[in-house]
């Protein structure tokens, strides 16, 4: 299990933490002033209070968490964000409002969720032609719906 080194950039900030044994995702908290009003369409940037020290060969995945998207239409704007190894600045989660109502995000709430995952470094080689396969290019809906 790697250890994530955590600064406290903010003495409210809250450690990431996950809700049961088996979670991927440990959860992200809001560091605020007070409540924050994010408006229907509208994307602001949530402070966690945290920098991080992702070890080599991983990254910090920041996802949804799944009851503020589904119940409160609350999620990050670039869907999932990205915490590289060699980024020591403040964790944020750029939080859109996909719903038809203004949303307030409470200090302390959790926002997201953090999945340290490891990844692969890939060499990007130029070709002139692809090895074939069955699917070919089929894209978009192109292995059908059932």
């Amino acid at each position: 299990m790697p250890k994530i080194a955590v600064k406290k950039l903010d003495e409210r900030a809250v450690l990431p933490a996950y809700g049961s044994a088996f979670a991927a995702g440990a959860d992200l908290y809001a560091v605020l002033d007070g409540a924050v009003e994010i408006l229907p369409g509208e994307t602001k940037l949530i402070k966690t209070g945290l920098a991080l020290e992702i070890p080599e060969g991983y990254a910090g995945l920041i996802y949804a968490r799944s009851g503020l998207a589904s119940k409160r239409g609350l999620a990050p704007a670039n869907k999932v964000g990205v915490v590289d190894a060699d980024y020591r600045g403040e964790v944020m989660v750029a939080l859109h409002n996909h719903s038809n109502v203004v949303q307030s995000v409470e200090p302390m709430e959790r926002i997201a969720q953090l999945v340290v995952a490891p990844f692969l470094h890939a060499e990007f080689v130029e070709c002139e032609e692809l090895s074939q396969t069955v699917r070919g290019e089929g894209g978009f809906g192109s292995t059908g719906r059932k």
